[in-house]
């Protein structure tokens, strides 16, 4: 995702972004997005996001009642807007459902580099490290790779109602397959420091498909 690093606080003056209380609930929210997309969550202390956006403890758990909540909120704000993001390459009536797919994992490529394979995705990130995690996020997280691999699809069965994909494949297999594959296809790249899993996976599931 392409979430802007907040600036610290030059000390005895509070930012200006940060006068209402919504703007100072977002600023911890996009700082939590950015640490846990790079570092996870375990990884990721209160005090980093905190020194990092220039807000007391304090204010923090006037926001959120624990770290947990807080993961919680940043699993659920990152799957809105990835849910979103989806749905604006889904819906792209100048390609054909294919294509849209296709694009989809071309701009995901554009992304992991613009940010020098630090970050990766949130969710994917999570579920690595599920058995260090608030039980509370298992249910969340398989909620989320659901939801993904629904729209996924659907765009795969108007692929094949196009003529795209041939009839004896499953379109929710395919879906499901895609979303694995495509998770360890982001590690992959993230640990090389390269697109090439990335890319490998793509063009092996989009030969697959249209076969």
């Amino acid at each position: 995702m392409d979430a802007a690093t907040p600036q610290p606080r030059k000390r005895g003056r509070p930012p200006k972004a940060l006068d209402a209380p919504s703007e100072t609930r977002e600023a911890l929210v996009r700082a939590g997005l950015v640490a846990l997309t790079e570092k996870g969550f375990s990884a990721t202390g209160i005090d980093e996001v905190l020194s990092g956006v220039g807000v007391p403890k304090g204010s923090f758990y006037h926001y959120f009642k624990s770290k947990e909540a807080f993961g919680a909120e940043l699993i659920d704000q990152y799957a809105g807007y990835f849910a979103g993001r989806l749905d604006r390459f889904f819906a792209d009536a100048g390609r054909s459902p294919l294509l849209r797919l296709e694009a989809f994992t071309r701009a995901a490529e554009e992304a992991i580099a613009r940010h020098d394979f630090r970050r990766g995705c949130l969710v994917g990130n999570l579920g690595q490290e599920m058995g260090a995690l608030p039980e509370s996020f298992r249910q969340r997280l398989n909620d989320v790779f659901a939801d993904w691999q629904a729209r996924t699809a659907a765009c795969l069965r108007a692929a094949q109602a196009a003529g795209e994909i041939g009839r004896s494949h499953d379109p929710d297999q395919l879906a499901a397959f895609f979303w694995i594959g495509w998770e360890g296809a982001v590690l992959r790249a993230k640990l090389e420091r390269s697109n090439a899993p990335l890319r490998a996976f793509a063009e092996g599931f989009f030969a697959l498909v249209r076969r």
